[in-house]
């Protein structure tokens, strides 16, 4: 085991917390874990000891408010073995006690004395000899103690206790007492908040913020996490400029011809494109035509799907000659469903960040950002959040293709959440009537980096996507409502031709 100095590091064992906090906890300090009750605490300050036993460090949970039992069956719910290096030292009331040949091994918390206390817990500690300590919970030792005095010099007492004996120190603070009190904040090293927030529909929200740790940086901000089994993980907040890959700068082709002439050629790979347009005017079904032609060139792609059934998504596109399950078996082409009412925005960057750091994955797909956003907690983040995966994408060489439905099917339409400036491209989709069919247009209106069409294009999905000749005659077709000034607007071309 490597040796313990004043600049070393205890990492935690929470997948991405120890990324937050830049390596970890500072060895021989003191930490505060708050949060409501239900938040996580028990659950990150257990792995906190696991990861110290794993590396052959003694652990002891100190706990005033949870029994041994309790804790034990946390660890089993986890799949977790509380091995002979962590010891569990409870204090319980009378009530609690039922075997009277524990009674030795007891403590009666609602019959001691602070000090009392205090000194019992010295005494295991001494015992024990641990090197990773975790008190749970300072609410306890709060109402022992009666006044913010007394309570701040005990908690300084520890402090200065635990500093003697080397050990790296997590308290846990339920926050039932008085959560405007902040003692151990200023003499804790660093303090860690968790939150816990329920949306209107869905499933609870969690996320952490690192209020303070002295004498070194940390990410700041909030960071989603989850607690499932094996525990907490961490997502930490992206952060777009920390990340950037050497690639190539060429065009990626669609396959088809007069696609690539609307496109000038084609779009130029680690850019974004937006697909717009009102519900069934295609958009995924263009979108597929990138994957198909990335994964028919022998690179990767991934497809994040917010808005349909996988099965039916993958029987849809088989006709139309977009065979996604034998795409799917060579290992080239990835389709991840996503249910937007159970995923925090923090996840799905995480999910996304996972199949780009491949370097043969060239193309990803959202598909659609109105799946995205009813994944949001707070709808004015969503801007923000997106802005940092797509410049992550970006960076990284991936080419992303981003569908939003417009309201409305013919006329006035209007997005939900305009990300048309983050994207390099921003291709157009429209309904529109002629000889009494409903008909598909198709037009690019921005492109950086590039010329291209300034065209309207009819498109048809027949056996596949058929581009068709510019509509140089109509009027009006971006509003859904053309006009066509001579007797007979132009036919669609018969499928053979």
């Amino acid at each position: 085991m490597a040796a313990r100095t004043s600049k070393s590091k205890d990492r935690t064992g929470v997948p991405g917390l120890d990324d937050v906090l830049l390596g970890g906890l500072a060895v021989g300090r003191v930490f505060l874990l708050e949060g409501s009750p239900g938040t996580g605490k028990t659950t990150m300050a257990m792995r906190f000891l696991l990861e110290g036993a794993e590396a052959g460090q003694r652990g002891l949970y100190i706990t005033l408010s949870e029994t041994a039992a309790e804790l034990r069956a946390t660890a089993e719910a986890h799949d977790w073995k509380i091995d002979d290096n962590i010891e569990i030292f409870e204090v319980v009331p009378p009530e609690s006690l039922l075997d009277a040949d524990q009674q030795q091994s007891l403590l009666y918390s609602s019959d001691l004395e602070l000090g009392e206390t205090i000194k019992l817990i010295f005494e295991a500690v001494e015992r024990s000899k641990a090197q990773r300590i975790v008190l749970d919970s300072l609410s306890e030792i709060r109402l022992l103690a009666q006044s913010s005095l007394r309570y701040r010099r005990q908690i300084l007492a520890m402090k200065h206790y635990f500093a003697r004996h080397g050990a790296t120190v997590l308290m846990l603070d339920d926050l039932t007492t008085d959560i405007l009190d902040k003692t151990v904040h200023s003499v804790a090293h660093g303090v860690v908040r968790l939150e816990e927030m329920t949306p209107d529909y869905g499933g609870e929200r969690r996320r952490l913020r690192v209020v303070k740790y002295r004498a070194q940086g940390f990410r700041g901000g909030y960071h989603d996490f989850v607690i499932r089994a094996g525990g907490a993980r961490v997502f930490p907040r992206l952060v777009a400029a920390e990340y950037r890959r050497s690639f190539a700068r060429g065009l990626i082709a669609t396959g088809l011809a007069a696609f690539d002439g609307l496109l000038g050629g084609g779009i130029e790979q680690g850019t974004s494109t937006l697909l717009l347009g009102p519900a069934g005017s295609g958009k995924s079904t263009l979108a597929w035509q990138f994957v198909a032609e990335a994964v028919r060139k022998g690179d990767k792609a991934a497809m994040f799907i917010f808005d349909e059934e996988l099965g039916l998504l993958i029987e849809r596109a088989r006709p139309l000659g977009f065979d996604f399950a034998a795409m799917q078996a060579t290992g080239r082409l990835q389709i991840t469903q996503l249910d937007a009412a159970e995923l925090s925005p923090g996840e799905f960057a995480h999910l996304v960040r996972q199949a780009a750091d491949d370097p043969a994955m060239k193309t990803v797909v959202i598909d659609s950002l109105n799946g995205y956003q009813a994944s949001m907690p707070q709808e004015n983040a969503l801007i923000l959040h997106m802005h940092e995966l797509v410049q992550y994408l970006n960076r990284s060489g991936v080419s992303t293709f981003l569908t939003v439905a417009q309201h409305g099917l013919v006329g006035e339409m209007k997005s939900p959440v305009d990300v048309t400036y983050l994207a390099d491209a921003v291709i157009l989709l429209r309904f529109f009537e002629a000889e009494g069919s409903v008909r598909r247009a198709l037009s690019v209106i921005k492109k950086r980096g590039g010329r291209h069409e300034d065209t309207i294009r009819e498109f048809w999905i027949d056996g596949g996507l058929h581009i068709g000749e510019p509509l140089a005659e109509f009027q009006g077709v971006l509003r859904g409502t053309p006009f066509y000034p001579g007797d007979r607007a132009p036919a669609r071309p018969a499928r053979d031709e």
